[in-house]
């Protein structure tokens, strides 16, 4: 039995850039399908190579799988969005190849299985949460039929009147030790570039769930929405050694030199993170990284930042998100304004530049409440202002809200606009179109200090952090572009 991992022809999200990864869910699942024996693996990145749809059909025609699979553990490649493009993938080989069986999984379809089964007959399976397990058993059971698909957990598939079958609930891998290194060779490790100058690059994935249970997070789509909150906040990470294991086959085999860890909070266990840092220091890896953070783990933290920094460490993600510390609590950040305006200083200190992300577009956003945001945003003063405007996922207390506000039809949104970069619903007190206006007001204005950016091209940062304010500064336009309602991605 064969399985393809497919990434079709899509786009990085435009404020990125340049900016190219491998799938880190397609490379942890074909890794652990080749080290169980269920399957020969292949993948194919039509993003990396520059493949468009007739490209795409034809090499899955050359290559005659029997399964092809879809799917994303990140939002950053262009957020909900890119659901469209597996979509549409899985529609044009099921067209000219109906006998191939084709999976989703991952990012959205976790969430909004139903939905998205329904609106897409050419959707066989769809895999709920973590995959790995769930795969094996629908690769066995296809093999040698023992019992139901509908027995399966995790699984969701069809019956054979075609009716949507929703199996057991799958309990989570409590270990991800357990799991092999992601199948790097499967990919074209040499074709990734991150924020255009970053090259040759790599997007990590080490951990899986989140402390918090921010009502904006994209990871409420990632889970089961029968246990999405329990699931969502499980959180489980790498051993520090393991990380380091698969830096050095990155930088040793292939060369890379940067990397971003994508995990929505990296320092998560402290102990972790010092026997991470140390034996990447006395191995004497020497990939520059980037990891996302929690400001109250970024403080707590203060002590081991000269470490980090010795690490590799040059440029880190926390959350500014909104204007006071109410409004935080009320998107269950469970951070203070102090503890993120402390994060940015103690960052700055040891010449660790800073991303901060900031949402526009809450439900009770006001003219006045986003541009107090922008006021606190730009007294906070990270080195990138990261603006996103709230998009809601299933399962979370936003898509719930917005629903039944009516602000939206699920089964008959766009979704090529649903990429966190395109204001796509009105607050209680602003139309979408305000909202877009705002957004792009607030990008202008931050990035036309002249001031800022004489202090950072000015510091003593590392090349690449003002490698990537630059690339941030040149796709300005671009991005103020998606806030014009209806212009797609």
């Amino acid at each position: 039995m064969k399985v393809l991992f497919l990434t079709p022809p899509l786009k990085a999200w435009d404020s990125h850039g340049n900016h190219k990864a491998c799938n880190q869910m397609h490379a942890q699942i074909a890794a652990y399908l080749r080290e169980k024996g269920l399957a020969s693996v292949e993948a194919l990145d039509c993003r990396a190579l520059d493949m468009d749809w007739d490209a795409m059909l034809k090499y899955v025609q050359n290559s005659r799988p029997d399964i092809v699979f879809v799917g994303e553990l990140l939002h950053s490649t262009c957020g909900a969005a890119i659901i469209w493009y597996f979509n549409e993938g899985l529609r044009i080989i099921k067209e000219k190849m109906p006998q191939v069986k084709t999976i989703a999984g991952g990012l959205w379809y976790s969430g909004d299985y139903e939905r998205q089964m329904r609106l897409n007959p050419w959707i066989d399976y769809v895999m709920l949460g973590e995959a790995e397990l769930t795969i094996e058993d629908l690769i066995n059971n296809i093999k040698n039929p023992q019992k139901n698909n509908r027995d399966i957990p995790g699984l969701v598939s069809r019956d054979n009147d075609g009716n949507i079958v929703l199996g057991p609930h799958r309990d989570l891998i409590p270990d991800l030790n357990v799991l092999p290194m992601p199948a790097y060779d499967l990919f074209p490790m040499d074709k990734y570039v991150g924020h255009t100058y970053w090259k040759p690059f790599a997007e990590l994935m080490t951990s899986r769930g989140c402390p918090g249970k921010c009502h904006f997070c994209y990871e409420w789509a990632l889970y089961d929405s029968r246990t999405a909150l329990k699931d969502f906040t499980s959180w489980r990470g790498l051993k520090g050694k393991r990380i380091v294991d698969e830096l050095d086959l990155l930088e040793k085999k292939y060369h890379i030199n940067t990397v971003v860890f994508q995990d929505d909070a990296f320092n998560t266990d402290t102990a972790a993170m010092i026997e991470f840092c140390e034996e990447k220091i006395k191995r004497g890896n020497k990939i520059d990284w980037v990891c996302l953070g929690r400001a109250d783990q970024w403080v707590s933290q203060h002590d081991i930042l000269p470490l980090m920094k010795k690490a590799g460490l040059f440029l880190a993600l926390t959350g500014v998100e909104v204007e006071d510390d109410m409004t935080l609590a009320k998107q269950g950040k469970g951070v203070t304004i102090d503890q993120i305006q402390k994060t940015i200083r103690i960052l700055r200190e040891q010449d660790i530049g800073s991303v901060g992300t900031v949402l526009i577009g809450l439900k009770d956003d006001t003219e006045a409440k986003i541009k107090e945001r922008l006021r606190v945003a730009d007294e906070i003063d990270p080195d990138i202002f990261a603006l996103d405007y709230l998009t809601p996922v299933p399962n979370s207390p936003d898509w719930r809200y917005a629903i039944k506000q009516g602000w939206f039809d699920p089964d008959k949104i766009d979704l090529k606009l649903w990429d966190f970069q395109h204001p796509v619903i009105p607050t209680n007190y602003l139309t979408v179109e305000e909202v877009g206006r705002l957004g792009a007001w607030c990008m202008r204005e931050y990035y036309s200090k002249p001031e800022r950016i004489h202090r950072i091209m000015e510091s003593n940062y590392d090349m690449k952090v003002k490698l990537c304010v630059k690339d941030f500064m040149n796709n300005i336009s671009k991005w103020e572009a998606n806030s014009r309602v209806g212009t797609s991605v």
